[in-house]
């Protein structure tokens, strides 16, 4: 079998109301899909993409999804009577029959807060599927989390308002940043990475990419030069070396940096926190890092007991964390 043959067979079912719904209330900005798209593309092949809800309370997102090639199943609520939860149903039945009628289909991506999905989740891995859950954390009931095989937090994978700023002004970090963010990804979720099973990866996220735009002859020269830079190990003398991320020096420093900026602050908005430390540091970039974006660095931060976060959305506040003992 070729290295194409083993990578998952990914469906995507998007319970849309909950997500939009969920991101606009806890998250103050729109629910945005191509966060979601760029995290499945580190994890298989994306077949099939399905989004239901009544179309008619969100037209601006129609044309997101759309733009992103996601089917749109319409569920119209009636007026006047008792409110079904149809859209749920419909997408229940649709899975368990996509999961049913095609057996190559390995991967099952759930994206809801809603625990009466559960059901569908424990279905599904009875027939032997793996089952990802994506959700708001907010609005994510606490009983579906578990029920899944993985499941990534949507906080986690959007970008803050103030990383797109920032970024522009540090050119070789963006261009390079797909690389280690995809290796990153790809670690987490399946361990070991080879450097052809990457470059497949970059591509699902960016069908444009192409090393010889960052002025690099071949892929295995741009990994060349980003371990020069310290930030990934390659293994093997082979054309397909085992490829890492590098060791934990530079995140050290990082996270002292963002000690350092907190303490100094006592409490920092989370909008202000990247360019705070940019301004102690002009080449701290999260990314270089590993993290999707600045969001995720501060949040694993968080769970290491570094700093500890407060509020919602744009009112979220960054204070150093209570003395106890730091996890790593």
């Amino acid at each position: 079998m070729t290295p194409e043959e083993h990578e998952p067979r990914i469906a995507v079912y998007l319970d849309y109301e909950n997500l939009a719904i969920g991101a606009r209330e806890n998250l103050g900005a729109p629910f945005d899909f191509a966060n979601v798209a760029d995290a499945l593309a580190e994890r298989g092949r994306v077949l099939s993409r399905r989004a239901y809800a009544d179309w008619s309370y969100f037209d601006e997102d129609r044309r997101m999804l759309t733009r992103h090639q996601v089917e749109l199943i319409d569920i119209p609520q009636k007026m006047g009577g008792s409110r079904k939860n149809a859209a749920d149903i419909k997408l229940a039945i649709d899975a368990i029959e996509l999961a049913l009628d095609r057996s190559y289909i390995s991967t099952f991506v759930i994206c809801t807060g809603d625990s009466d999905l559960t059901p569908l989740v424990q279905k599904l891995r009875e027939h032997d599927r793996r089952v990802i859950g994506v959700g708001v954390r907010a609005s994510t009931s606490k009983l579906l989390p578990p029920a899944c095989d993985e499941f990534l937090f949507y906080d986690n994978l959007v970008s803050s308002p103030d990383d797109t700023v920032a970024d522009r002004t540090d050119d070789a970090p963006r261009d390079t940043s797909v690389v280690i963010s995809t290796l990153a990804g790809l670690e987490a979720s399946s361990g070991s990475v080879r450097a052809s099973t990457l470059k497949r990866a970059i591509l699902r996220k960016d069908p444009t990419f192409s090393e010889t735009d960052l002025g690099y002859r071949g892929f295995l020269a741009l990994l060349a030069a980003l371990e020069e830079d310290g930030l990934l190990t390659l293994e093997g003398t082979g054309g397909d070396p085992e490829v890492s991320l590098a060791g934990a020096s530079a995140l050290d420093n990082a996270d002292a940096l963002l000690q350092r900026v907190v303490a100094d602050a006592g409490q920092i908005p989370l909008t202000g926190l990247k360019d705070a430390m940019r301004k102690v540091d002009p080449d701290f970039s999260e990314q270089r890092l590993g993290f999707r974006n600045f969001g995720s660095f501060v949040h694993a931060a968080e769970a290491r007991r570094l700093v500890q976060i407060s509020g919602k959305a744009d009112e979220r506040l960054v204070k150093a964390a209570r003395a106890g003992r730091r996890r790593r």
